[in-house]
């Protein structure tokens, strides 16, 4: 399951690591490579997720993403990367920002290739914080390189506000980023009004997602942090799960039993699943503790629709958006 981000409480789970389109994915895109102009051909400097300051002699147009929300955001932008890590995953799990047909695959997101980036030679290699150092290092003897920071659970819809911006200087789409965060805070208004409108303000929600190991389904909660949850929460909805969680991601792990701390608030149950693997209905279908659960017995628990990021920018955000308020206030 490449869904699964590459924290610390999944690490031993990470190779097994969601669609409503109405949110960019009919536009004409952009050919892989940079064929769209940019805005400015001067120099354009940015300081990265690591502070460190980085000048290119005019926006970067040859561009390769090592992370799939960084990928969504340059197609947002109208930059098509030259190169993506696991573009079939991409394509599986990111709906929002479809990739064209031309564009190189490097390889998994846990171990790109570094010669297949390089042979590409692009004008920048952008990055996530989490990716190891040595990998950074490597490539900036040939290419430059922007590193993400990808996740803050202290701040992080401020923190895909900064990465959209620093990303759209450095191709040189200052402009078309303004709009793209002015259309995510024109959605994020619109569905709160929504939902309040419907009755639904202050009501409880709970996302996660899951994986079996032998016989056990391992379920990951989106905690206070995780960027969904600070959708949700924007939306005027509570986060039921309470529980621990990670300080970058914002995600906590549990079992069935685990979700038994929610029976209180009886949320709305929400999770994705879509690479057709679904151990909610698959693995947890005829299990006592499962259907047990007050929004199990209520029928309130939601799939997805399939290909919603639940670590992108804001155009999954939006496909996000869109899901919850279509449960809350259809």
């Amino acid at each position: 399951m490449t869904r699964l981000r590459l924290t610390a409480i999944t690490a031993a789970t990470a190779a097994m690591a969601l669609s409503l389109t109405a949110c960019g994915t009919t536009e004409e895109q952009p050919s892989a490579g940079g064929d769209a102009p940019v805005a400015s051909s001067g120099p354009v400097t940015f300081t990265d997720g690591r502070d460190k300051t980085v000048t290119l002699d005019k926006p970067a147009s040859k561009v390769v993403a090592l992370e799939w929300g960084e990928a969504e955001i340059l197609v947002s932008l109208g930059v098509m990367p030259a190169g993506v890590a696991d573009v079939k995953g991409y394509a599986t799990w990111v709906t929002s920002a479809p990739l064209t047909a031309d564009v190189k695959d490097l390889g998994t997101r846990g171990e790109p290739s570094v010669d297949a980036i390089v042979a590409l030679q692009p004008d920048l290699v952008v990055m996530e914080a989490e990716r190891d150092a040595p990998l950074v290092g490597q490539l900036e003897k040939f290419v430059p390189v922007m590193v993400t920071k990808g996740t803050d659970a202290t701040r992080n819809l401020d923190r895909m506000r900064e990465d959209v911006e620093m990303i759209a200087t450095a191709v040189g789409k200052d402009a078309e980023g303004d709009k793209l965060l002015a259309d995510f805070d024109a959605a994020l208004t619109a569905g709160k009004e929504k939902i309040a409108g419907a009755g639904a303000a202050g009501q409880y929600y709970a996302m996660a997602d899951g994986w079996m190991e032998g016989s056990t389904v391992n379920i990951r909660m989106f905690g206070q942090g995780a960027l969904v949850s600070q959708v949700a929460i924007g939306l005027g909805l509570k986060n039921a799960w309470d529980g621990e969680v990670d300080p970058q991601w914002g995600l906590g792990q549990t079992d069935v039993e685990g979700l038994t701390a929610m029976k209180e608030e009886n949320p709305r149950f929400f999770y994705n699943a879509s690479d057709g693997t679904d151990v909610f209905t698959d693995g947890l279908g005829a299990n006592a503790i499962w259907k047990a659960q007050p929004f199990v017995a209520e029928n309130k628990v939601h799939k997805l629709p399939d290909g919603i990021w639940t670590f992108g920018g804001p155009k999954s955000c939006m496909q996000y958006i869109d899901a919850l308020v279509a449960t809350y206030a259809g």
